[in-house]
């Protein structure tokens, strides 16, 4: 079975990140890439996003669509990443979302 991990960052945590010296930072992405290799045989694709403001949003809310700047949500989470896993059933995408090194947050959603 196929499943998205939505990889969400939190204003708190950005704000940790950035007060880190570039070695702390160098070793949390190496936590976050050693992960990346232990679950390797279950990844079928992943990707970083780009910062929210370089998002743009389509509004479909009656009459015609409205194009605008910026995340679809004012939030103090924002997605910053993905990856596709196929593994045997959510409570395997469970075990794998838990050793997640990276960001607190870590939305699990089933591909159609």
């Amino acid at each position: 079975m196929k499943y998205v991990l939505l990889f969400v960052e939190t204003e708190q945590f950005a704000d940790d990140l950035e007060a880190m010296s570039q070695s702390e930072r160098d070793r949390a992405y190496q936590r976050v890439g050693e992960w990346f290799a232990t679950h390797g045989d279950k990844i079928r694709s992943h990707r970083k996003l780009q910062e929210p403001g370089t998002a743009t949003t389509v509004r479909m809310e009656g009459g015609d669509p409205v194009v605008t700047d910026g995340p679809f949500v004012e939030g103090k989470e924002v997605v910053s990443g993905f990856a596709e896993i196929e593994v045997a059933d959510l409570d395997e995408a469970l075990r794998v979302a838990k050793d997640w090194p990276g960001c607190p947050v870590v939305e699990i959603r089933p591909v159609e």
